[in-house]
């Protein structure tokens, strides 16, 4: 179990783990909706499969270290991302060594193909990143209402209610932002990515459930 013999709010071992895989979760997911798959026909951000975890990881920031630690890292993680896009965009305009570029056979060099890649478009960085800290906060209001004024029993319950209103807007806000005002997409394919990203998440959200009871409660710290 992720968690520390003591129940002091000072950052553990576990708690670095967490808060570790929450940013790296973010990261990747950032990486991967540079890329839009098409699955069993619907269009799909790539990022959509890693991107769900983060919810469920948060929530168990916030069971253990608070409220404020949960804030914190979702900002943290914001910055985090913001840094890699502006880092791979540096990268990407250095003057390639001769020997690294060419690519043999290849239609673009090897520095092309890595600045189409990593790169990335603006509008879905800062649509992505703007629908993590909107959702995320959002989904820390809900979890802090439930455990504060509802129950804390049931504890798979305050991650699915916390998730049932963070997952979709979540999806709205980058949906809209990145495809449909970003690259002027037509609305029938916007709303496709939307509803596969909810039902996408939705279906993490319920397999992340048992999740929430890899850490304790910590009575030291305000929910």
């Amino acid at each position: 179990m992720i968690e520390d013999s003591k129940t002091s709010p000072a950052i553990t071992g576990g708690a670095i783990v967490l808060i570790g895989a929450y940013i790296a979760a973010q990261m990747l997911s950032d990486i991967g909706s540079l890329k839009i798959a098409n699955i069993a026909g619907w269009a799909v951000d790539a990022g959509t499969f890693v991107y769900p975890v983060t919810f469920t990881i948060r929530d168990l920031i916030h069971k253990r270290l608070g409220k404020k630690a949960a804030r914190t890292t979702i900002l943290l993680a914001a910055a985090v991302n913001i840094v890699m896009a502006g880092y791979f965009w540096l990268v990407s305009i250095l003057p390639p060594d001769a020997s690294w570029s060419i690519w043999e056979g290849a239609s673009v060099s090897m520095n092309d193909a890595f600045a189409r890649v990593l790169a990335p478009a603006w509008t879905i960085v800062v649509a992505s990143i703007l629908a993590e800290v909107v959702s995320e906060l959002v989904d820390t209001e809900v979890y802090h209402l439930w455990t504060t004024r509802v129950t804390t029993r049931y504890q798979w319950m305050r991650v699915l209610v916390s998730n049932a209103a963070s997952v979709p807007l979540d999806s709205l806000i980058f949906s809209w932002l990145a495809f449909g005002i970003g690259f002027g997409m037509p609305a029938a394919e916007v709303w496709q990515i939307f509803w596969f990203n909810v039902i996408v998440k939705g279906l993490v959200t319920l397999a992340s459930l048992p999740a929430i009871y890899l850490v304790k409660d910590n009575p030291s710290v305000p929910q």
